[in-house]
């Protein structure tokens, strides 16, 4: 059996995907925004191997639930689910990033940077990931005027990226992104057309099974089937100036020597 922490599993997509995974038997951490969210989840969290929370649009508190996961035990596999969708307004975190670039881009980079390496990583993206705009000049959107439709799909082109990235500088740990598909949860909406139980099986397989399929890395996936990416994301060039980019936003270094 696997132990698995999963982000943002309080409800929705990761909430679905911990409760299947605990039901097959692995150990499962789950994350909550607050203490009021992990409330709403005290009968998951009960059957649960853990349970860590903070707000993934801190950098402090991000700092903190890696060191709440470490301080339980290395995991085999980290599902980064967590993500907003539609912000009104670029917001502004503590340390002044757009809270879409930062919940869903900032974190799990910071995430993958401070949990003992796991043997498997799964980032979650979109199919939107396709109108991301190839330019990394400002993906802050400090200059831009907002547009959430558009600051999500970079973030989910970028996080597709990032774990394509990740499958090239670390022979050693299968990564892979998934687009769970346009599915009826809080973010999604009650009339989204996809399969609820499709989108949220697919990160549970590739974190835990044995089969040869799911041993693999670089994989952009949707229903269990590898899809073709937007040109970008199997860019070297572009993986390698994304993660610079990444560097520079954070202070933090993910690839110590880069190929």
């Amino acid at each position: 059996m696997s132990r698995i922490f999963i982000t943002g599993s309080t409800d929705g997509l990761g909430l679905a995907a911990a409760r299947t995974l605990i039901s097959q038997g692995h150990d499962v951490v789950l994350h909550a925004r607050s203490r009021e969210r992990a409330a709403a989840i005290a009968d998951t969290s009960a059957t649960a191997l853990g349970l860590v929370i903070g707000d993934l649009a801190s950098a402090a508190e991000t700092r903190s639930i890696a060191e709440q996961v470490n301080a339980i035990g290395r995991m085999d596999a980290v599902i980064h689910n967590a993500g907003i969708y539609l912000e009104r307004s670029r917001g502004e975190t503590p340390e002044g990033h757009a809270k879409t670039l930062a919940v869903n881009l900032l974190a799990p980079y910071l995430l993958t940077a401070w949990i003992t390496r796991p043997d498997r990583l799964i980032y979650l993206t979109s199919g939107m990931h396709r109108s991301g705009a190839s330019s990394l000049d400002d993906i802050d959107w400090k200059r831009r005027p907002w547009n959430a439709s558009q600051a999500y799909s970079e973030s989910k082109l970028h996080i597709a990226t990032l774990s394509a990235a990740l499958a090239r500088h670390w022979p050693d740990v299968f990564s892979n992104a998934v687009d769970p598909g346009w599915v009826p949860t809080k973010m999604g909406g009650a009339g989204a057309p996809d399969d609820l139980e499709m989108g949220h099986l697919t990160q549970t397989w590739l974190a835990t099974s044995d089969e040869d399929a799911a041993k693999v890395s670089g994989g952009y996936w949707y229903h269990r089937q590898r899809r073709e990416a937007a040109a970008e994301v199997g860019d070297v060039g572009f993986q390698d100036a994304l993660l610079e980019r990444l560097e520079d936003l954070t202070g933090v270094r993910l690839i110590a020597e880069r190929q």
